[in-house]
């Protein structure tokens, strides 16, 4: 069934005008981004031309996917918002919650016993609103989104930085933090800088033990964990066209490690397969009537050079598989090098467990080629060394996969299948064979591998390959096995070597399901009450946050100097937290207890320059917060990188911190500050870091001036009673300055929808 075909239908009605527009108005060839980009402006048909990387835009995204986690935040946003139902389509997915430990069943009831007043709560809301709901079980919100509601040429937008994952079908899919849904949920524009645009050509075709995650694992070698920011990342050539659209939607998925805006793909046959096999024949049928404007124009991609502002070419025929990690998704080593680099490093080269499935890697496809490899284990007599874990991408996915015996397959091999949920890549799970923090290594085919992710335990080593790697591996039991070239001793003592992966694009008797787990919204939502319990430990109504009061910003202290990464983990950890997720004040216990401060090297012991004690960063932040002093927040590059987790925002503001002044912001994290009417500054000279010291103080001089554009400086008095003044830079244009002047983005929607 397509959803919301009239608003896809209408979409493409006016596409071929806007393109024809802004080819006009820039008077040159257009990539894809471009085309959806100027497609989707809220002023409608283009009358300027921006600037990638400086214009501000409005933009008017087609739908909204909010999953569980960061629903809660949204919502309790959204309901202040003053508005009765929301603005476009917009679904809530119940993914996060659910804690992987025994196996689907009992994993999915305990989710159920344990935070059934918060799933209570995003139906009710949902139901009242207007939103679609997809209960526990239905499957990650991600492959949900690209097998009920991607289509090509679309822009959406998602409170998860993997929404990204629709680009493989063909839409601009951006993360983004829960106001800016809000805002789109209440009928307003939503903000983004027009991004670079990076253009990714691949030539040949996959073959053998190479799989399409190789690519983005290859990418994200090449580009590091920042090489992205700021920009859309746009596939194209013969190479893309040969991938599957599930795995042109893992490339894309895991664009979000590499910072990326979003990633993209051109509209193909093999997106027209998958429109059909999942019973969207007549979105597919209205993609191909505009077939010319769901693509680059042919000028762009036969001289890219000239149209995007970088370039990277692959060659699939000749890529190879890779393993990255560990600890930072970035860390690319081709199979069959790891093993010299593991025993340098003195990475564990025993493997504990192989764990397939994730939002970017539990397709039809990748569970068929991971099965293939399981099979040749069980047929050639290999006992796997390694326990196995599985998480199906979809309730869909999952019947049909048990339907064809892939399931069994694992089964057979002792491998435990887990509900259709996040599980261990969002760090929800109680891992039973390991409850300190010993030394081990860990192969799986999600994105993210920071330490403490999936287990909690800041040793293990986490390394990133695709589901059929991943398999082989895990079989091995060895981090440095190479299927290509290794052979293994199977049960009966003889050398046996794998055969390369085989898998199915779609599954030849089509998708079935009995239940998805859909729930559409009443028309009329209006008798529906939402009950939050005061004295609710999981959920908590939100209270405005204060106005500037218009003055400079004067005697704020330092609460912590963060040292190298901190990305959102840090600020705001995943994992038990994620119960908390909708309650700001319990959630904040946790507010920046992963960031290595400077001055000592330890996580979460800061000073609380009141006292001279040492205390925990939420503990001495709550003492500032309790004497009126306001805080600021001292980081390095790429500060807030991982997830679009507005709470890592959130929560330092509840708090009392009123700026944070970083060498350098990952984009979603510098968004959601501004968002929540806090200061999001950087040095004009990153060696001014260097300056800051454990018990200074900070003025601002000139805050009564702030503008675009315009430098604010900083006065900084030193322990020892010396002073020094240093320049920062913002972003904000008048829009967002009107926000911190408002206290954050929501108070000023909720001022003018009651005007």
């Amino acid at each position: 069934m397509a959803f919301d075909i009239d608003m896809i239908r209408n979409v493409y009605k006016t596409m071929g005008e806007h393109i024809n527009k802004a080819r006009e108005l820039t008077g040159k060839p257009l990539t894809l981004s471009e085309k959806i980009l100027y497609s989707h402006l809220s002023e409608g048909i283009p009358t300027q031309i921006f600037q990638r990387g400086k214009s501000y835009v409005d933009f008017a995204p087609d739908r909204i996917a909010l999953q569980d986690a960061t629903a809660q935040m949204a919502l309790l946003q959204f309901m202040q918002a003053g508005k009765k139902k929301v603005a476009v389509p917009t679904t809530t997915h119940c993914d996060h919650l659910i804690q992987a430990k025994v196996g689907a069943e009992a994993d999915l009831q305990n989710a159920l016993n344990t935070s059934n007043e918060v799933f209570n709560f995003l139906e009710s809301v949902s139901s009242k609103y207007g939103l679609g709901f997809w209960k526990p079980g239905a499957g990650i919100i991600h492959q949900v989104v690209l097998e009920n509601y991607a289509f090509p040429g679309g822009m959406m937008i998602g409170t998860d930085s993997h929404t990204v994952n629709a680009g493989g079908l063909g839409m601009v899919a951006i993360g983004v933090g829960g106001a800016d849904a809000v805002d789109v949920m209440a009928g307003m524009p939503w903000e983004l800088k027009f991004p670079k645009l990076i253009g990714v050509k691949l030539t040949g075709k996959l073959n053998g033990w190479t799989a399409s995650k190789d690519v983005i694992l290859k990418v994200a070698g090449i580009l590091t964990v920042k090489g992205g920011t700021g920009a859309i990342v746009e596939y194209f050539g013969e190479g893309a066209k040969s991938l599957s659209c599930t795995g042109k939607g893992t490339i894309c998925n895991m664009g979000a490690e590499i910072g990326a805006t979003t990633s993209t793909f051109g509209y193909d046959d093999a997106m027209e397969r998958f429109l059909r096999a999942t019973d969207r024949n007549e979105i597919a049928d209205e993609a191909n009537k505009i077939r010319e404007h769901l693509t680059g124009d042919a000028a762009v991609y036969a001289e890219p050079e000239k149209y995007f502002d970088q370039v990277i070419e692959i060659d699939l025929s000749n890529l190879h598989p890779h393993l990255n990690g560990p600890f930072t998704p970035d860390l690319a080593t081709p199979v069959g090098e790891l093993g010299e680099k593991a025993r340098k490093n003195d990475w564990p080269l025993k493997v504990d467990w192989g764990l397939i499935g994730s939002c970017t890697n539990s397709s039809y496809e990748d569970l068929t080629r991971a099965a293939s490899i399981a099979q040749q284990a069980i047929d050639k007599k290999l006992k796997p060394k390694s326990d196995f874990g599985i998480n199906p991408g979809s309730e869909q996915i999952r019947f049909t996969a048990e339907r064809d015996g892939l399931l069994n397959v694992f089964e057979k091999l002792g491998a435990t299948v887990f509900t259709n949920a996040c599980g261990p890549c969002i760090g929800q799970w109680d891992r039973s064979d390991r409850k300190g923090e010993e030394k081990n290594t860990i192969v799986h085919s999600f994105n993210r591998n920071f330490a403490k992710r999936a287990d909690g335990n800041p040793n293990t080593h986490a390394f990133v390959g695709s589901p059929e790697m991943v398999a082989a591996i895990a079989i091995s039991g060895r981090l440095d096995f190479d299927p290509m070239n290794d052979t293994l001793l199977n049960e009966e003592g003889q050398e046996v070597k794998l055969d390369e992966p085989r898998g199915i694009e779609l599954p030849p008797k089509g998708f079935d399901v009995e239940d998805a787990g859909y729930v559409k919204a009443p028309e009329d939502g209006s008798s529906i009450g939402v009950v939050v319990n005061p004295d609710s430990k999981r959920l908590q109504l939100l209270e405005p946050f204060k106005p500037w009061d218009g003055k400079n910003i004067t005697g704020a202290k330092l609460l912590i100097k963060a040292k190298g990464k901190c990305t959102t983990d840090h600020i705001s950890m995943a994992g038990p937290w994620l119960r908390f997720r909708g309650h700001l004040d319990n959630i904040s216990n946790n507010t920046l207890t992963g960031a290595l401060n400077a001055f000592n090297e330890k996580t979460d012991t800061v000073k609380n320059q009141l006292t001279g004690d040492y205390g925990s960063v939420p503990d001495v932040q709550r003492a500032y917060k309790a004497a009126g002093v306001p805080t600021i927040v001292v980081g390095d590059h790429n500060y807030g990188e991982g997830s679009s987790r507005e709470h890592a925002a959130m929560q330092p503001r509840h708090l009392g911190v009123i700026a944070v002044l970083v060498k350098s912001f990952a984009r979603i994290h510098e968004t959601n500050l501004k968002k929540q009417g806090m200061l999001g500054l950087t040095f004009v000279n990153e060696a001014d870091y260097d300056k800051i010291q454990e018990a200074d103080t900070f003025d601002f001089v000139d805050l009564t001036a702030f503008a675009p554009g315009k430098p604010l400086t900083i006065s900084i008095k030193h322990a020892d009673g010396s002073e020094e003044s240093i320049l920062v830079n913002h972003t904000y244009n008048e829009s967002q300055i009107e926000w911190f002047k408002h206290g954050s983005a929501l108070n000023l929607i909720k001022k003018e929808n009651a005007a």
